[in-house]
Formats: structure tokens, C-alpha cells, sequence
């Protein structure tokens, strides 16, 4: 198993080029299996989850070639029902295939989803979705098997924003009979980019990016060339990294008007964040690092995948902050690791009260999911010493070679199997 080896307090400066964004390509592969015709994504990152999820296309069928950030997609032929356990076991957006296979084939079966333990993850609320659009779900401990003659038009209203479910349905109601109305849609910019990715292939959706999104079904949908958009959660750990080394640097291919939250915490912290005539980003460290207080929020408030990114910013911070998870019911798995560092964090219930500490220390510590582990390389690059970190798998899940892209701005970072 690798690990990344971190001698921490080196300055960073320089320029990154922010990867695609993983959260919205992944339904993206699977909304493209909604036709018989090729489809070329641009702007995809070379992250294990994505070759996963498209893995998991070829299993039924698709024929995929992957290369140089382009992914070409023929899903053709699609003949199989039930996709293999030890892929679709390992991540959880394997769900979001069962809407668009359900009108290729008519029947699918489909482990339980896996991916990051940060909490409960329901798949109810995307079955109560595909049911009320006419598919028969049965779901025990292992499998979710799903049947339709037909899907038709609904109008559904998910008892919570869940991006998941939002793109399940979706998918599902595109090709679906009739009219269909989402209420209480998840508002987030990959839902946007999912929908104005299947309007690019013949889809009428509006309405994506507010809680009400309308689709009029279609009888088919035809291939397209289409790009992704940059990763905002990628665009956040990088403008942390600068602000946690007392950095100055310069991020393209990104789009602040993707983390407006985001951008404003920073800011209270004391981060400079600029936009360039070019349209880059220049992120500047403060001199002093002011404490802040975060609530995570459903889109478009402080998303819950940057809460373990922004904490050992708040660690170095000059007085106390408070972090409130409001979204997963286990996503303070970074924090352990973190005090192993010397970091002062209580936890009271869903809180985490984060006292200031002059400075962290390196310690060898471990990944236990993907924004965990981005958090502890975070802490590594501001800690003195050297920090290991183990379990670097879960980090690459969502991060296109981090190790490069830090080295390339002056992080003394490597990488180091077992032997």
C-alpha cells in the first residue's frame, strides 16, 4: 500500500491547474448510457473512481475508451443485467445507473452501493424516485434489483435534497413518457452540469440548479461532444494549501462562481482571492489566520465535502472556531488524526470545537476516506516534521496526482510503496 511522505512548513508558490470535476462526471458516464450513440467527454479526470464507474459501463456492455482527459463512450450494445460486486460494492455512484439501464434493458440488479464511511447514505429516497416513475425496486442486503415494462412521467417531491437522488431521477424521467417534476431538488452545480449535459443529447430538463426541476420525456437521445466542469472541491483544498503555508498561488481552469461559499469563508479568514483579466485565481495567505465558524449546508451553502478540508486551516487559526456537520452523521473521521498532530478539537455531538495551536507536528497517521485524508495532507504541508500518511488510495479517489501538483508549487511531498 503507498503512502505520501510530507516534510512539512515549505512555502508553496506557483501555479495548479485544477482537474475536472469527479462528482459531476460520474453520473454523467451513467446518464450517457441513456443512448445508443457515442459520446465524448472532455475534461475528465484521470481519478480511480472514474475508471471505476466506467469499468462498470463495459461490465454491461459499453465499450469505453479513456485517454488524455477525453473519454470516448459507445454504449451500443448493452446486454448485461447484473453488474459485478467487487466493482459496483466500492462506489456508490454505481446507483445511478439503474435509471438510465432500466430503459436499455428493462431489468437491472445492482450491488449496494459502497464509497467513503462518513455516515448514513439512504438509497430510499432514490427509489422512491424510480418507483413513483413506474419501476419495481426490491432491495435486500446485498442487492438493489429493479424492473420496469415502462417508465412515465411523475411529479415527486424527495423529502431531502439529496444530490444522488436528484440525478437518479432525472436520468430515469428524461426518456420516461410524459412530464415529470422534481420538487425539493438538490440545486448543486453538478446536478446543473448533468442536465445541460443530457439537453446537449436531445433532453428538454429546466429548472436544474433551483429546487424544481420540470423534464418533458423524449422518445430517444442522440451522442454528443461535451466538456466537464472544474472540480470545485479540487479548487477549495488547493486555495486551503496556499493559506495554510503562507502561499501565493495561481489556479486555472477553475470558476469561482462554483464555491461562492466557500470563497466568502476564506475570505473571513483572511485569504486573498482574486480573479485574474486571464480569468485565473490568485490565492494569497493571510498573516494571521482569523478563526471562523462553519455550518455545512445543502447547495449553494458551505458544502460538507470541504468541512475536513477547511479544519486544520482553522487548527493554525488565532483563536477558537466551531464546525458544525450538519449533512453526514460521521465526518469527523480526520479529527483523531489531526490531534495525533497537536491539534486542539473537541467534539460535542455534531459539533467540533477547534481551539488554535501556534503550530502542528508531523505524525504518522491515516486516510480513512477521501476528504480525511486531503485534510491530513493539508496538516502535513503545515506541520514540522515529516508526516506519513497511510491509506492513500482514498486520497487519489478524488485527486488527480496531488503529490505532483504540490511538488509543482515547492511542497517537499513523495510517494512510497511498502517495499
Amino acid at each position: 500500500m503507498e503512502k505520501l511522505i510530507i516534510t512539512g512548513g515549505k512555502r508553496l508558490e506557483g501555479t495548479i491547474r485544477i482537474s475536472g470535476a469527479k462528482n459531476a462526471v460520474l453520473p454523467i458516464i451513467a446518464g450517457a448510457l441513456l443512448t445508443k450513440e457515442e459520446v465524448i467527454l472532455n475534461n475528465v479526470p484521470a481519478l480511480q473512481d472514474v475508471r471505476m464507474m466506467a469499468e462498470l459501463a463495459q461490465s454491461m456492455g459499453a465499450k469505453i475508451r479513456f485517454k488524455d482527459n477525453t473519454m470516448h463512450i459507445r454504449p451500443h450494445d448493452l446486454v448485461e443485467k447484473e453488474m459485478p460486486e467487487s466493482l459496483a460494492g466500492e462506489i456508490r455512484t454505481s446507483s445511478l445507473m439503474i435509471g438510465a439501464l432500466l430503459h436499455r434493458l428493462g431489468k437491472v440488479r445492482v450491488p449496494l452501493p459502497g464509497g467513503c464511511v462518513i455516515g448514513t447514505r439512504k438509497i430510499d429516497l432514490h427509489i422512491i424516485g424510480l418507483n413513483a416513475l413506474g419501476a419495481e425496486i426490491e432491495v435486500n442486503e446485498r442487492y438493489i434489483e429493479a424492473r420496469t415494462a415502462g417508465l412515465n412521467g411523475a411529479d415527486i417531491t424527495l423529502e431531502f435534497p439529496s444530490v444522488g437522488a436528484t440525478e437518479n431521477t432525472m436520468i430515469a424521467a428524461c426518456l420516461a413518457e410524459g412530464a415529470s417534476v422534481i420538487r425539493n431538488a438538490a440545486k448543486e452545480p453538478e446536478i446543473v452540469d448533468l442536465a445541460n449535459f443530457l439537453n446537449s443529447m436531445g433532453a428538454e430538463i429546466k429548472g436544474a440548479g433551483t429546487d424544481t426541476i420540470k423534464i418533458h420525456g423524449v422518445e430517444n437521445l442522440s451522442g454528443t461532444n461535451y466538456s466537464i466542469i472544474p472540480d470545485r472541491i479540487n479548487t477549495g483544498t488547493y486555495m486551503v494549501a496556499a493559506a495554510i503555508t503562507g502561499g501565493n498561488i495561481l489556479l486555472e481552469n477553475t470558476d469561482l462562481n462554483l464555491l461562492k461559499s466557500v470563497v466568502a469563508k476564506l475570505r473571513e479568514i483572511g485569504v486573498e482571492i482574486t480573479e485574474t483579466e486571464e480569468g485565473e485565481v490568485n490565492v494569497i495567505a493571510p498573516d494571521v489566520i482569523q478563526p471562523a465558524n462553519v455550518t455545512t449546508e445543502v447547495y449553494p451553502g458551505f458544502p460538507t465535502d470541504m468541512q475536513p478540508i477547511i479544519t486544520p486551516l482553522l487548527v493554525l487559526a488565532d483563536g477558537e472556531s466551531m464546525i458544525k456537520e450538519t449533512i453526514f452523521d460521521n465526518r469527523f473521521n480526520h479529527v483523531p488524526e489531526l490531534r495525533k498532530m497537536g491539534a486542539d478539537i473537541e467534539i460535542e455531538g455534531d459539533t467540533a470545537i477547534v481551539n488554535g495551536v501556534d503550530r502542528l507536528r508531523g505524525a504518522q497517521v491515516t486516510a480513512s476516506d477521501l476528504r480525511a485524508g486531503a485534510a491530513l495532507v493539508l496538516a502535513g504541508l503545515a506541520a514540522k516534521g515529516e508526516t506519513v500518511i497511510d491509506n492513500v488510495y482514498q486520497i487519489d479517489r478524488g485527486y488527480k496526482n496531488i503529490d505532483g501538483k504540490l511538488r509543482g508549487v515547492g511542497a517537499e511531498i513523495k510517494r512510497r510503496g511498502d517495499n
